[in-house]
Formats: C-alpha cells, structure tokens, sequence
C-alpha cells in the first residue's frame, strides 16, 4: 500500500499509540476530581499542556485542549465574534479557507456580522493590497489559513502581522492545521498572532484532539458552559489520553522537522517535474511559496473522483482535494477562488506526502499513473 493521503490524516506514530493505551489503561481517572486518582490524571494532563506549549514556543496558559481543528476554528471564530461584538460586527476571512472556518463565517452572517471574503490572487495566495483595503474601523477578527489545505500554498502570515501590527483591535486568528511538521514554527506563530488552530491526527496521533492557542490577554467567549474545565474556557471531561498522545507525537514530529521538510520536499521535487511533463496534466500546485508535502494536478476532461478510484485500484491512496468536502462531489473551492472554471476544477486531486513516504514509492505511483494516462486518452 502507498498512502498519500495525509493531509486528511496521518498514521499514528506507535509511539503515540503505546502512550495513549497506557495512559488511557493506567490512568483513568477523571483530572477534575479530588481524590489520588483524579490528581493523577490532572498531572499528566499538566505536564503534556507544559510540553505542548514548549514545542510551540509559548505559556501554558495560552494552550487550550478541544476535539480537533474544527473546533479550535469554531470556538475561535464565534468565541471572538460574541466577545467582541460590542466593538465591531465586522469580520474578514479568506476566500479559500477550510469549511470549518466559511461555515462558521457563514453562521455568523445569520447571526447578524457582516462576514467580507478576501480575495486570492490566481496562484492561491490572499491578495494583501485587496485584504487592507478591506479593513475598517469595526473589524474585530481577521482569519487566514497558514496553509491551503487544498493546494499546499503558503499564505503570507508574517506580511498580515506587518500588516495588523498597528491595529491591536482586530483579532488575528491562524488555521494552522496543515502547517505542523510543515513549515517552520516562526513563519506562521508570529507574535501578532493571537489565535491558533491545531488537530492531532494531522501529525500522527489519534482522532479527537486538537489545540486552541490563544495569546495571554485576549478573551474568547466560551462554546460549551458545564463543568468549567480549562479555565472555565471549554467545559467537558479533558482526553486526558488522546491528548498526552498527542504531546508524544508533537514532540516527534518537532525533533525531526528540518530532515522531514527536506525529504518532503525532494518527493515533491519529483512529482511535480514528472507531472507537468505530460500534455493533459493541469498542476495546480506551484513551485514557490507551496507546503513541501501537497501537490494537486489534474487530468484534462477526467474527474477527479475517477482518478481516486484509478489508484486505489493499484492500491495507491490519494484524494479530490478536501476530505471534508470530497464525498459531496464538490469542485475544489480554492480553485474556483483562484478563477479557475468548474470543469477544470473538477479535475483535481492532491498529492499529500508525509516523512513516512519515500522515494521508491513516488517512483511506483509515477509508473502507475502513466499507465492510467494512457487509459485515459479517449476521454482527454
């Protein structure tokens, strides 16, 4: 098997895997309770909530345990926009960001915020002149993603920082979901940012997890009221398990960034020179300014879902872009933001490596895919 689809999910590290087993099997107490057991389990939840912020260069207190990415956008988004609506109802969010941020910009329109959308330039990057001139006196949160999911493109980050760092009003919030393990820590956790999305099973732990970075000083209004766990910011029973896993797999993942990034990258390397040789192959991703593990192309006049299946038959996984929005049959969003037309849209499927793949294995999905361009010519 050949998986290249981990931009959707990675494969837990075993070592994640062995912590998450003996701690979900050793202690299993509840952390908020009083007694010996409860006190354990709020230990090892402490000392991974220490690691964490360590590995992201930050205080422990900033650091705040939730089910995944799309709750950290979520409750970053609406946890902003209720705080703050007594200052501005106005909020920018890019044009090509995941759903879990559009549709929560798009809920918030119900809810009476006006929602502005910031334009992309052809190759997939927010469009810093159009996103300035989009500001106004009652903006209160600006959300871009460090990386486009779809299409691996870098956004420009530390320019928004530059940008906002003289309106400490508006609420800058990162979706840096695809950029663990990817990119350089400085060149999406600035220290304009003041919120920061994480998922766990982006860099190898378990489902069910992920982190809210939000900066010392700035409020959210909380999404769920109960028990009044962290900090009486997010109630609900701590995964205590899942989440020293997922301190485990952040710190493996952090030790080797700089050989990962570099082999990544020759792969990528490959890819993309092999792919964009053939005739009736559209690559989407580019070369400059891209995540070193994502490359989307497309065959001219085939669906991507046909593609998917194709190599799935060859035992090779890969994805139509987005895995959240793939089984709705949806053409990539980024692309249609980036001005392309719907059929070429529809074409699409990504490439996404991880330090697991190498290079034997690009070696046989190229071979692969030159046997299904081949099958594909009476349709092209």
């Amino acid at each position: 098997m050949i998986y290249f689809d981990n931009s959707a999910t990675t494969i837990p590290y075993p070592e994640a895997l062995h912590t998450f087993q003996e701690v979900a099997s050793k202690i299993y107490g509840n952390p908020s309770s009083l007694h010996s057991l409860g006190a354990n389990a709020s230990r090892i939840l402490e000392a991974s909530r220490k690691q964490i912020a360590q590995l992201l260069n930050c205080q422990e207190q900033e650091i705040f345990f939730t089910s995944g990415g799309t709750e950290s956008d979520n409750w970053a988004l609406k946890g902003t926009a209720f705080e703050k609506q007594a200052y501005g109802k106005h909020i920018i969010v890019s044009d090509i960001e995941h759903p879990a941020v559009k549709e929560s910009a798009k809920w918030l329109a119900s809810q009476g915020f006006e929602i502005t959308y910031a334009p992309v330039t052809p190759q997939g990057f927010v469009d810093l002149d159009q996103l300035e001139n989009l500001i106004r006196k009652d903006t209160i949160l600006i959300s871009v993603m460090a990386v486009n999911n779809e299409i691996g493109s870098i956004q420009p980050i530390t320019a928004i920082s530059d940008l906002l760092a003289d309106k400490p009003g508006i609420t800058f919030h990162v979706d840096a979901v695809q950029a663990i393990g990817k990119l350089p820590l400085e060149s999406f956790m600035t220290s304009r940012v003041d919120l920061a999305s994480f998922s766990g099973h982006k860099f190898h732990t378990v489902r069910g997890v992920g982190i809210l970075y939000k900066k010392m000083g700035k409020r959210l209004a909380p999404l769920l009221h109960g028990g009044g766990q962290e900090s009486n910011q997010r109630s609900t029973t701590e995964n205590v398990a899942a989440i020293a896993s997922m301190a485990k797999a952040l710190r493996l993942t952090r030790e080797k960034e700089v050989v990962s990034l570099n082999r990544m990258s020759k792969m990528r390397d490959l890819l993309y020179q092999a792919l964009a040789g053939y005739e009736d192959v559209t690559v989407f991703s580019g070369q400059e300014a891209f995540a070193p593990n994502i490359l989307t192309f497309g065959v001219k006049g085939v669906r991507g879902e046909v593609l998917v299946h194709a190599f799935e038959n060859h035992d090779i996984f890969i994805s139509t872009t987005s895995a959240c929005s793939s089984k709705a049959g949806k053409p990539a969003g980024t692309l249609i933001a980036m001005g392309l037309p719907a059929k070429d849209a529809q074409t699409a499927v990504r490439i996404s490596l991880d330090d697991d793949n190498n290079m034997e294995e690009i070696e046989q999905f190229l071979t692969i895919f030159n046997q299904i361009y081949q099958k594909t010519q009476k349709v092209r």
